[in-house]
């Protein structure tokens, strides 16, 4: 089987990290019926924990699958499909050999867990993934964009997970080593009471640790909303 056909193989049965212990308890999962097992659910520690999640990560403004279109955060239900993410997962030297991440990543994090986060409407595929538009910098939103681009690779173990199982969420772009970009939860999301489009910063470490601030910190796992 080549490179290829295992990474895309990894979809239905990755498991992320914290994710286990989300399916130990048999705690609530976000996803629609059809996609089940197939999709994950991505969360901030900021707004939920691995038995209620809150708001998972969705595909906003309608849920439309097409380039560019923003994604967030949306209170989790198991009946909207703008929720279903399926995973292709590998190692960030799998993604290098498919030219999915750069030489220097690979360098910094080959052998470390990598995966893109595929939208799948009711379980039906499509050929975008959550990314950016561009190489990764400050502030930048989160959007759908083709899979075959290197934006939408993003290194999940390249830190240790916290205690409670959650973990920052880096992309394979980042060209900072020190302080990579990663996933962020902006300040105002949610206040307004509609969901804001999520973003790339660099990892804001606590002073004087490697701690890093809920925002900034993610727990998934798979499987449908009970």
């Amino acid at each position: 089987m080549s490179i290829k056909s295992r990474v895309l193989a990894a979809a239905a049965t990755v498991t992320l990290v914290g994710a286990g212990s989300a399916a130990a308890t048999g705690a609530a999962q976000a996803a629609t019926h059809e996609c089940g097992v197939r999709c994950i659910s991505v969360f901030s520690s900021e707004l939920g924990t691995y038995e209620q999640p809150n708001f998972v990560e969705a595909v906003l403004d309608g849920g439309r699958a097409s380039v560019g279109q923003p994604v967030g955060l949306k209170r989790a239900n198991k009946f909207d499909s703008s929720q279903d993410i399926q995973p292709i997962a590998g190692s960030v030297s799998q993604f290098y050999a498919l030219g999915l991440a750069s030489a220097e990543a690979n360098r910094r994090y080959g052998g470390l867990m990598a995966v893109q986060q595929r939208y799948a409407p009711f379980n039906l595929a499509t050929a975008l993934c959550v990314g950016l538009a561009r190489v990764a910098y400050q502030n930048e939103g989160l959007t759908l964009q083709p899979c075959d681009a290197p934006t939408t690779v993003w290194i999940i173990n390249a830190y240790p997970s916290t205690p409670l199982g959650y973990f920052p969420i880096i992309n394979a772009t980042t060209t900072d080593f020190d302080r990579p970009f990663a996933m962020h939860l902006p300040r105002n999301e949610l206040v307004t009471g509609r969901p804001l489009q999520m973003q790339a910063r660099r990892l804001q470490f606590l002073t004087g640790t490697k701690s890093l601030p809920a925002r900034q910190l993610w727990g998934a796992w798979t499987g449908e909303l009970n």
